[in-house]
């Protein structure tokens, strides 16, 4: 007894009854009201950082490509709008290690109509007088004054000393490169005349120049072939995604009448689709015994963004078929340990569902939640676009030779005009990139950092909102003792409104210290990014030790979080409060936490872990074009993996808005559930709130719980 007195001093007093207590209070007051205002003032501030960077923001700077004078090619309404590539006077320049350094070639870039198509020298166009309007279009702008010597033209670079057969990629002018017998050719040439008068050159010259102009585009080809894939597959993916909405909704639908059944028929499909998954991959790994190429490794095969590549190795099938295998031995292990708790769980399934049952609305309410954060994501994407798009063009001196200025800032107005070009005559003044040296130039990296933070932010606030409207009228169901007559006629939107009006500051508490954790930990990848070439193994330790310890932090604020807004719904309380109870409440249940509550969450994800499954499969035998029957309608992609994963993806996200109803709604019902246990003995002058059904297996499995302990003592 002694021991019992010690435990509830040092975890709070149990709540005593109160004849007066029918659920969530009526009368409240604003809690937190310091966090109120400050989310409001955040707010605003966060409107004004929009505005300044849609005001000098620019995305054009992301479409299009820029030339030397830092003009856009193909915009609409400019003197380019019919020239949307980009052209390279000379290609091989873009392999100097200003590329690199500065990504921009030392060379004048102009926009062109179209790229050459032939190869062609200026010294050639002017000894035999061809080609002069064709080549003509490749000069600087305006140029047409082939009277000055080729010597006086090519030192003021008006026109290229050659140009190359080339094809447009993402709208750069680069050389139309071909292999024929493994000899690396362009057009139809392996060596070109660089227009200097000197002796032929092999085109491998040029080659190494477009891979080195090509050092921030070669991931973009993936990207626009990715997008591609988008493109064509959409509307098969919306589908998808329609049928993971329809099998969550009639999983959600028939839980509600048939829980029991459903439970035990989700656990045995979970355990038979991961064993399909077993056999498909044993099955894919004899079949590719003995074919060409099978038998390479992972390891030397390397990185491939072709994902059939690895599809063909016995290796990966042999890992998944493994992978697999582990976690079916596992699902199966804690199934046989939990099978007695498997059927406390059940029971609060059901009452979940009846809960559900009596507040339908609670289904659709995630929608409201989803939309708000996709508001709080399309807000922070543009503003992020924005504000990376809002420096201005920099120019600077780019010469081939030795010179104390390359590298300097430059105004190309003014430039002819200066001592640059009279100490370095083949010095020129091209744009660089964007930047700025202003004062918001300056603190753009803050905007940045501020814009991140009021995302994660109100994005928590969002979510936070959505927890304690559920709780709030899943809390209302419980204590109607005559159900659900007792309940308010709209419990949902009598939640919402009484957490917009009373504790906006609270969840603004809440969800402001989950961002900050969030934010630190988005510092230490950065970091742990910049230190991954690092040789100090003591530092990448340190960082190492930091980023699992916010993660556990983060975990741990987000169940706090998640339980102190039940006890807001409930009681009114302000967020501290509210966290202290709910901690010492669960503390003073800790048995029924991780006997009851945890299996009951097991359970749902593996409801979630059905829905992916069987729309994953569906998907991977569509879009690999294994059904015979719509072969011929699945589409053409580059890489299949791409629908496949935004369909996994998507379906994850569906399942999870439906089970989270049922998640909330049972963490509600459990802490509601051991304060009836608390305030209320089952007597007739102080019953208990709780379900006939509900109380007869979990104060049976409490009294063979207490039975045990005393066998033990």
């Amino acid at each position: 007894m002694g021991d019992q007195e010690n435990y509830y001093g040092k975890h709070g007093e149990p709540k005593k009854y109160d004849p007066n207590f029918k659920g969530p209070i009526h009368n409240r007051g604003c809690t937190d009201i310091l966090c109120c205002i400050l989310i409001v003032l955040g707010i605003i501030a966060y409107v004004a950082v929009g505005i300044v960077a849609w005001t000098y923001g620019d995305p054009r700077k992301v479409i299009y490509p820029t030339d030397s004078k830092g003009q856009f090619c193909g915009q609409a309404g400019t003197p380019n709008e019919k020239k949307p590539f980009l052209f390279y006077f000379n290609i091989m320049k873009c392999a100097s290690p200003l590329v690199l350094l500065q990504f921009q070639c030392p060379t004048p870039q102009i926009c062109v109509e179209k790229c050459p198509d032939k190869f062609l020298t200026y010294l050639s166009v002017v000894t035999t007088q061809q080609n002069f309007d064709y080549y003509k279009q490749f000069c600087q702008y305006g140029f047409n004054n082939f009277s000055k010597s080729p010597v006086e033209v090519l030192r003021d670079r008006d026109c290229p000393a050659m140009i190359t057969p080339s094809k447009p990629f993402t709208r750069r002018c680069f050389p139309a490169i071909s292999t024929q017998k493994g000899v690396v050719m362009v057009g139809n040439s392996t060596t070109f005349d660089d227009g200097t008068g000197d002796k032929q050159r092999n085109v491998t010259d040029l080659v190494e120049g477009a891979k080195k102009a090509n050092v921030v585009l070669e991931a973009r080809q993936v990207a626009m072939k990715i997008f591609e894939d988008y493109t064509v597959s959409w509307y098969w993916i919306i589908i998808g995604l329609l049928i993971a909405m329809v099998i969550s909704l009639i999983f959600v639908v028939l839980l509600r009448f048939l829980a029991g059944i459903m439970v035990w028929v989700m656990i045995v499909l979970v355990i038979a689709v991961m064993g399909y998954g077993i056999f498909h991959c044993y099955m894919e790994y004899a079949r590719l015994k003995g074919e060409a190429g099978s038998d390479v490794t992972l390891k030397d095969i390397g990185f491939q963004t072709d994902i059939r590549v690895y599809l063909h190795l016995r290796q990966t099938w042999l890992a998944f078929m493994i992978i697999l295998c582990i976690l079916e031995v596992i699902v199966i292990l804690l199934l046989i340990f939990l099978r007695k708790r498997i059927l406390i769980a059940i029971a609060l399934i059901k009452e979940a569902s009846r809960a559900v049952g009596s507040v339908m609305s609670s289904l659709v309410f995630p929608l409201f939640t989803f939309l708000l954060v996709c508001l709080c994501i399309a807000y922070w994407a543009i503003t992020a676009v924005f504000l990376s798009t809002s420096n201005e063009a920099v120019y600077k001196v780019f010469n081939e030779t030795q010179c104390d200025f390359s590298g300097k800032t430059c105004d190309p107005e003014t430039f002819n005009t200066t001592n640059v070009t009279r100490l370095c005559p083949d010095a020129t003044c091209q744009f660089a990139f964007y930047g700025g040296e202003t004062y918001y130039h300056k603190y753009l990296i803050v905007f940045q950092i501020y814009n991140a933070f009021m995302f994660l932010w109100l994005a928590n606030f969002v979510i936070a909102l959505g927890q304690v409207t559920l709780a709030g009228a899943f809390a209302s169901y419980y204590w109607a003792f005559k159900k659900p007559d007792d309940m308010p006629a709209f419990p949902i939107f009598s939640s919402l409104g009484r957490a917009l009006r009373y504790h906006t500051g609270s969840l603004a508490f809440g969800s402001l210290i989950l961002a900050i954790v969030q934010l630190i930990r988005i510092l230490l990848e950065y970091l742990d990014h910049k230190l991954k070439g690092a040789d100090n193994k003591c530092a990448r330790f340190l960082l190492c030790c930091l980023k699992c310890c916010f993660w556990c932090l983060e975990k741990f604020i987000k169940f706090l979080n998640r339980n102190a807004y039940i006890m807001i719904a409930i009681y009114g309380t302000n967020f501290c409060t509210s966290a202290r109870n709910a901690f010492f409440l669960l503390m003073r249940n800790i048995v029924r936490v991780a006997v009851l509550d945890k299996v009951t969450d097991f359970l749902l994800f593996l409801g979630k872990l059905l829905v992916v499954g069987c729309v994953g499969i569906l998907a991977f035998f569509f879009f690999s074009r294994r059904i015979q029957i719509v072969q011929d309608t699945a589409p053409t992609l580059n890489y299949y993996w791409v629908p496949i994963l935004t369909v996994i993806l998507g379906s994850y996200l569906i399942a999870h808005g439906f089970f989270s109803v049922y998640g909330m709604c049972v963490d509600t019902l459990f802490l509601c559930f051991c304060e009836d246990l608390e305030r209320n003995d089952g007597s007739l002058e102080r019953p208990y709130y709780m379900s006939p059904e509900l109380s007869q297996i979990l104060l049976k499995k409490d009294a063979d719980t207490l039975k045990s302990s005393e066998s033990q003592s």
